[in-house]
This record gives C-alpha cells, structure tokens and sequence, in this order.
C-alpha cells in the first residue's frame, strides 16, 4: 500500500525519505507538488502543506487540492502532522497527541466555503459522511501510538481554529469546555475530506505552546514555541519511519460510512 503523509509547520521535507521524485499532480483543485518514494520501508508520498519556506499560511492552503492528489496518486492511507497549542494544561510541551476526536463546527475551507469536495448538485459520488464514533482510522491510530510509545497520548480531540491569527483567551476557553485537547489552523478539513474520499485518516500532535491563557499569568514564550517547531521535525520522522511498516501491514479502514445516493 501507499501510504501519504502531509506536514505543517517547521516540516517542508521527511529526513530519510528514499528514492525521491518530485511529481506535479495536477487537480480540479489546483496542482500539488508530491514527492514521491519509500518512508520507513513503505511506500509514501508527502505533502508539505505550508511549502518552502512557509509560503503559504494556513489560510492558503489548499486542501482539496492536498487530499485528491493524494488519493490521485494511489494513496491508501494519509497521516497528517501538525504543531498544535494544548487547551488541557496537562499535556507536556514538546510530547505528542494521537488524536481521536474533532471539534470542527464551522466546518469550513480557508476560503470560507463549505468543506466538501460534493459542491455540484447532482454530482454521482455526493453522500453524506456518517460516523459511527470518532472521524479517525483506528487502525492508523494504533499504529501510531505504537509507534510514539510513551511519548504520545492515546486519544485527545482536536480543535480545528481558522488562522491566521491566534485565539483569544475567551475563544480558547470555549473549546476547552467543549473538550478540546489542542488546537492548530489546517487538521479539520483534511480530515473531513479524507472521510468523503473514504481514505483511513490519522492526525499526529506535537505541542508546542498553552494557548492563550491556559496557564493563567504565564504564556508560553515565543521562543519556545519556535524552538519546539524546529525540534517538531525530527519528532515526527521518528514516530512516521516507525509506523509506517506497521501500517502497511494492518490495511487500515476508514472510519464512518459514506452513504452515496447513486449507490442506493
């Protein structure tokens, strides 16, 4: 199987990615630069959503365009990776999150439109993305927590936040009351369009600051945050080279259904 992967922040190319070719997909979305080869003794294809140098920020990037060069290019499975800040003040700086639920309710590309690829009424392949539970591949999640080991948190739900700025204090304290774990700008719409593609999804942490007020008096300083984004790289090419055989041989599924109308 062919597995993808898509980085954020401080991640614009996997250390140890083999046999690498640059491929330009192109997409009804737009062109997606792949790079394409062998992660981990798997096969693999990666996606650095913000690019070199960090052109785009979270409010350009271009999901769709992300996710169907992926599943273009025969992608089975897709991890993302993201730099998060933790809403629950007992994650640790620098540890990671597996998570295993998705606060998402404007549900919303940068653009402002709704997050979905079926935009065209009558479109054949529109449906309806159930859940049945979590919106995450489990099998994907298990391999990644058995990858991390005891650096990662088993389960925690995901915030999703529209950038490009940061949250306030009250925003921040919204979500921690609904149960977020940590938030970032980019996870939300990967994981939705994933579930309308049918393709197993799982979505890595790293912390690498407390949101704004989590720790009352005490923000996380600028530096640290830098400093963990730049440290992030390496964390996540650890934990990726580690799973991805036990990810090629558990054939993940996707989580939910999608009921497809044409289908019935």
């Amino acid at each position: 199987m062919r597995i993808g992967i898509i980085t954020g922040s401080g991640t614009y190319s996997l250390p140890g990615f083999d046999a690498r070719e640059i491929v330009t997909a192109d997409t009804p979305y737009g062109s997606v630069e792949l790079t394409v080869g062998s992660y981990g003794g798997a096969e693999a294809m990666h996606v650095s959503r913000h690019g070199s140098g960090h052109a785009r920020l979270s409010n350009s990037v271009n999901h769709r365009a992300n996710i169907w060069a992926l599943k273009q290019h025969g992608a089975s499975a897709v991890i993302g990776c993201t730099a998060c800040g933790a809403v629950d003040p007992s994650v640790e700086l620098g540890s990671l999150i597996v998570f295993d639920d998705l606060h998402f309710i404007a549900n919303r590309l940068p653009d402002g439109s709704i997050c979905t690829f079926f935009d065209q009424p009558g479109d054949p392949a529109r449906g309806h993305w159930i859940l049945h539970g979590g919106p995450f591949s489990e099998g994907l999640r298990v391999a990644l927590v058995a990858a991390a080991g005891a650096t990662a948190r088993d389960g925690g739900t995901y915030g999703h936040v529209d950038g490009p700025r940061f949250n306030t204090p009250s925003e921040i304290a919204q979500l921690a009351a609904a149960g977020v774990t940590a938030v970032s700008q980019t996870g939300g719409p990967e994981t939705v369009l994933c579930g309308e593609l049918e393709l197993p999804f799982a979505l890595v942490g790293f912390a690498t600051d407390y949101a704004n007020d989590v720790v009352p008096g005490e923000p996380t300083p600028v530096s640290t945050l830098i400093d963990l984004i730049g440290r992030s790289s390496e964390v996540f090419a650890s934990v990726l080279t580690a799973a991805m055989p036990l990810i090629a041989e558990s054939q993940p599924v996707a989580a939910g259904t999608v009921y497809r109308f044409e289908d019935r």
